[in-house]
C-alpha cells in the first residue's frame, strides 16, 4: 500500500480546494441521488447513502442540497437518471486503473474517458481486464499524531476491522465494507479524527513507477478524476513519497 496513503492525503486536500470552488458538489449530488435510488432514502438502512451524506457534509454542502438530491433519487422530485459504469485501462509503467463514473450518457462518457487515457499516455481496455486486481474495502486514514498504534488497534479491531497498516505518517485501517460504519462509529466515539474514510477498491498488488513515468501516472489519474462524470479513480501505482510531496505543493 506504499504510496496509497500519501495519495489519499493529497486527494483529501484537493477535495477541500474543490469544495471551496463548488466543483465537487455536482459529483456529490450524483452520488447522493444514485445511492438513494438504489438503496432508499433512509441513511440508517442505506450504508452507501450514509457515506455519501458524510462526504457531502465534510465538503460543507448545504443541507437543502443534500435533501433535494436524496428526494430526486427516491422519486419525490424529478431529475436526471444516472447509471453507474466502470472503465478499465492501463497507465504509464503498466499500472492498472479503474474509473467509476455516474453518467446519463454512457457512450459519451466512454468516448471522453478513452480520449483522456490516450492523451495522457495510457490506454483503455475491455471489461474485466484489471478489475480482478481490486477488492472493495473500507479504507480509513488516520494521522499518527492523533492516536497511539496500540490504542487504535484496540478500538478498530474490536469494531471489526480486518487490518491496520503503518505508513510513515499515517495509519491505514482496512475493513470489510459491511463493517465500515461500525469501525467509523467506534473511532467517532473515541474522538479520533479521520483524515479520510471511504469505501474504495484496494489493489492486491502494486507497480512501482519512478521519475517521469511517475509524474505521467499522476497526470493521467488527475485528468481522469477531473472529468465531470468521474466519481472515483482506483489505481495500483507505488510512487515515492518525494514525487507525491512535489504534487501536493501544487495543490
Amino acid at each position: 500500500m506504499s504510496g496509497h496513503s500519501k495519495w489519499a492525503s493529497i486527494k483529501h486536500k484537493k477535495a477541500a480546494q474543490d469544495a471551496k470552488r463548488g466543483k465537487i458538489f455536482t459529483k456529490l449530488i450524483r452520488e447522493l441521488t444514485v445511492a438513494a435510488r438504489e438503496g432508499g432514502g433512509n441513511p440508517d438502512t442505506n450504508p452507501r447513502l450514509r457515506t455519501a451524506i458524510d462526504r457531502a457534509k465534510s465538503a460543507n454542502m448545504p443541507t437543502d442540497n443534500i435533501e433535494k438530491a436524496i428526494k430526486r433519487g427516491t422519486g419525490e422530485l424529478e431529475g436526471v437518471t444516472y447509471e453507474t459504469c466502470f472503465f478499465e485501462g492501463y497507465g504509464p509503467g503498466g499500472i492498472a486503473i479503474m474509473v467509476e463514473a455516474l453518467t446519463d450518457n454512457k457512450n459519451r462518457t466512454s468516448a471522453e474517458i478513452r480520449n483522456i487515457f490516450s492523451k495522457k499516455g495510457g490506454n483503455m481496455a475491455g471489461s474485466g481486464s484489471v478489475s480482478w486486481i481490486f477488492s472493495k474495502k473500507g479504507y480509513i486514514l488516520i494521522k499518527k499524531d492523533r492516536i497511539s498504534e496500540d490504542d487504535l488497534l484496540s478500538i478498530v479491531l474490536d469494531a471489526g476491522a480486518e487490518d491496520v497498516k503503518t505508513e510513515d505518517e499515517n495509519f491505514e485501517v482496512i475493513t470489510d465494507p459491511k463493517d465500515f460504519e461500525n469501525v467509523k462509529e467506534a473511532l467517532r466515539k473515541g474522538n479520533i479524527e479521520m483524515e479520510t474514510a471511504d469505501i474504495t477498491m484496494i489493489p492486491s498488488s502494486t507497480v512501482k513507477v519512478v521519475g517521469s513515468e511517475a509524474k505521467q501516472v499522476l497526470a493521467l489519474v488527475e485528468a481522469l478524476e477531473d472529468h465531470d462524470d468521474t466519481q472515483n479513480v482506483y489505481a495500483n501505482f507505488d510512487i515515492p513519497d518525494s514525487v507525491m510531496d512535489d504534487l501536493a505543493e501544487d495543490i
